[in-house]
């Protein structure tokens, strides 16, 4: 005979471990811990496709085909998961309890939120309009990443802005890549000094790793770029084409047209996770930055983009805290201490031509963190790394991080 409390479990089901999120953080764990042997793990997703991010970069910049990013999602789930098709809709941690948009409930043993970052659309005046406009583009979003490519790649004279918004970013430098590499193709047309491009960031020097900043600096002047540092897109008029530049710095305001425009939108965490009660100040899930796990409910982790640490949001970022989470579960599920703490590391590849890469790596307080030893200048611009961010990542991410081997 079942006990009320079994039957109530069944009826709700239940699993040892489930991840809201099928992206690269949830699917890449998942893996992981199958690896490790933890038995009963769940993924709550509704995207049937999984994408390769990273890649869009190289999309919007004309260096690679848009079908090389997307795979079925039931393709890369791990085998022995299972996978709910559906979104998460709220949490009771104390209860521990997930809610589905279908109205199902699931109750767990411990819970991973993975969701990844909001990306708000609407987040300034205007900047939908643009995207469904002729002109506007940005390489946040498969689609309008195919689009980049189209509008860049026909620009023969103009203006084209790129921005990158203030506040939590997937992959800041990403914002800047689709530039260069749209700017080393104008000049292999003969067409770079018949275009003005204008680079907008938030921040007051381009990246704010300085050995990075001295290289992206000298690729600026190459192309012949106006770098506007504490600088925010804070309006677009579509219809005229005219975006309004705000220097956060002096307090003005500049309307500059535009024959394109390259946005990245403005992120944040997912809304519904404020309502858990699982959310810090910024709407991000509070976990301690080293374990991953919640400062004050010991059964919930996160990481990724929607975790709230302050190391940089990226993929370089997402494969260190993977491994870390994975190994802290797997103790806490042996009835041990967490023993494994993430350090901050987080990288950028900036594609600054198309055939060369600066690779960005630091710690979340932006101080350099090299990850291969002896190999010095790694952050300078170089033929090697473009081989290896362009080819080599990618196959390491289908065949290896989504596998748990990486």
């Amino acid at each position: 005979m079942h006990s009320s409390k079994d039957v109530q479990r069944m009826e709700k089901g239940h699993h040892q471990v489930l991840v809201i999120g099928a992206g690269n953080a949830g699917i890449s764990l998942a893996a992981r811990l199958k690896r490790y042997r933890v038995k009963g793990i769940a993924v709550v997703d509704p995207t049937e496709q999984h994408l390769y991010q990273p890649f869009f970069s190289h999309i919007a910049g004309g260096t690679a085909k848009a079908e090389m990013a997307v795979r079925p999602q039931e393709s890369v789930m791990p085998k022995g998961v299972t996978w709910h098709r559906d979104s998460a809709t709220a949490i009771d941690p104390s209860a521990k309890t997930v809610t589905l948009a279908s109205g199902q409930t699931f109750t767990y043993e411990h819970l991973v939120v993975c969701p990844g970052i909001q990306k708000n659309w609407n987040g300034i005046p205007g900047l939908q309009d643009a995207y469904d406009s002729p002109y506007g583009a940005t390489n946040y979003s498969l689609d309008l990443a195919v689009k980049a490519w189209r509008l860049l790649s026909g620009l023969r004279s103009g203006t084209a802005i790129f921005s990158m918004p203030d506040g939590p970013i997937t992959c800041g430098g990403a914002a800047q890549k689709p530039m260069y590499l749209a700017c080393d193709y104008w000049r292999s047309q003969g067409v770079l000094d018949n275009i003005r491009v204008i680079l907008a960031v938030p921040t007051s020097s381009v990246y704010g790793v300085d050995v990075v900043d001295e290289e992206l600096n000298r690729k600026i002047t190459e192309y012949g770029i106006e770098l506007r540092c504490s600088t925010e897109l804070t309006s677009v008029d579509a219809e005229g084409r005219l975006a309004t530049l705000r220097d956060t710095a002096r307090g003005t305001e500049e309307q500059i047209r535009y024959d394109v425009l390259h946005a990245a939108p403005p992120q944040s965490a997912p809304d519904w996770i404020r309502s858990t009660g699982l959310a810090d100040d910024d709407g991000f899930v509070a976990v301690d930055k080293h374990t991953l796990r919640h400062i004050t409910h010991p059964t919930v982790w996160s990481l990724g983009d929607a975790a709230g640490t302050p190391n940089s949001k990226s993929g370089a970022a997402l494969r260190q805290q993977t491994k870390v989470l994975a190994k802290n579960l797997q103790s806490v599920l042996k009835g041990n201490q967490p023993g494994q703490k993430y350090n901050g590391y987080g990288a950028c590849p900036f594609t600054v031509s198309r055939s060369t890469v600066v690779l960005a790596e630091f710690d979340d307080t932006l101080a350099p963190k090299p990850s291969v030893p002896g190999w010095k200048g790694l952050a300078k611009e170089k033929r090697l790394t473009w081989l290896v961010e362009r080819y080599g990542f990618i196959r390491l991410y289908w065949y290896a991080i989504l596998k748990g081997r990486a």
